[in-house]
């Protein structure tokens, strides 16, 4: 499989599985799958709501000889609510803890978004309200500089609990920003990127800052159809350019696209459930697109982004929340 070379110099495996949207009551059976059809790279996050079980998924492969802890790459993320440096490392504890083990591969901050903490006992994940029951429900913010709780990011790596530290939904600036005050800078940063949402430019900042770049939601629209925050006639997978490259190789469209993201360089992270997907996502390896080819997919860009709190926020957390403008 296809690596990306981090600054430290470990080997990100470009095509992970993610875990958003998959429901918990089949998570622990879809990672085990995962797993046995190839994956090293799991994708989690405590929002996602599922990593108990896909914790469940990783003690079943370990257990069964399938891999050895040290062949799995495992993402975690920390939520909005626990920026604070006081709940940083409770926080990646408890991940290790619903994840069954005893360091996380990479740690990342999951949004340039701090919310007010939310204990574990009162709600976990605690999403987005601060107080779902309140009469009008909404956001609500803390104002916790993201150096401090980099600070606490880099606190786990000397504790032993985290390999790497990174971001995800950063901008340029805020990148900038952090490599200015860091002592361990951030090794990968995720972010949106397909072919209708290329970010040329921060892609460049980050192969010249030593920044390994993974991209989620790397199919486009796919995952936003039936949450209502993308069109049925805004399918990358349908577009002229990718069916027609699709058939020259005599590929999946997906499997074009995904080609197309680790031939750039970044790591992907799709989500399936299905086990003939997982196996046609990995397939990516032996064929490659021509120059002429990669430009055609990336002339597709739109600047369009589908995850953009700007958005979803004030529609369905009746707060407007913009970070990217």
């Amino acid at each position: 499989m296809t690596t990306i070379s981090l600054a430290s110099g470990r080997q990100l495996p470009a095509v992970g599985m993610g875990f958003w949207k998959v429901g918990r009551d089949v998570a622990a059976d879809v990672t085990q799958q995962a797993i046995e059809n190839g994956y090293r790279h799991l994708d989690c996050a405590c929002d996602y709501g599922n990593e108990a079980e896909v914790g469940q998924g990783i003690a079943a492969a370990l257990q069964s000889g399938t891999v050895t802890r040290e062949q799995l790459w495992v993402t975690s993320k920390l939520w909005n609510t626990y920026h604070r440096p006081e709940h940083v490392r409770a926080a990646c504890e408890r991940s290790l803890r619903d994840l069954q083990l005893d360091y996380l591969d990479l740690y990342l901050i999951h949004f340039p978004i701090a919310l007010k903490f939310v204990p574990f006992e009162e709600r976990y994940p605690p999403e987005w309200f601060f107080d779902p029951n309140a009469d009008s429900p909404r956001l609500e913010p803390e104002a916790v500089p993201i150096p401090e709780t980099w600070q606490a990011m880099e606190e786990l790596v000397a504790a032993g609990l985290v390999k790497e530290i990174g971001v995800c939904n950063f901008g340029v600036s805020l990148l900038r920003d952090l490599l200015a005050s860091a002592k361990i800078p951030p090794a990968v940063l995720q972010v949106e990127l397909h072919p209708y949402l290329t970010q040329e430019k921060l892609l460049r900042f980050c192969r010249e800052s030593g920044i390994a770049v993974t991209g989620f939601s790397p199919l486009g629209a796919q995952s936003y159809f039936a949450l209502n925050m993308a069109g049925q006639d805004e399918s990358v997978l349908e577009s002229e350019p990718v069916r027609k490259i699709a058939a020259a190789h005599n590929r999946t469209p997906a499997q074009v696209v995904l080609r197309w993201a680790v031939q750039r360089g970044t790591a992907v992270v799709p989500k399936t459930s299905r086990v003939e997907r997982m196996r046609e996502n990995l397939a990516i390896d032996d064929f490659s697109l021509t120059d002429d080819q990669m430009a055609a997919i990336s002339a597709l860009n739109r600047n369009r982004r589908f995850n953009d709190p700007g958005d979803f926020c004030e529609a369905a957390f009746n707060s407007f929340f913009p970070i990217y403008e």
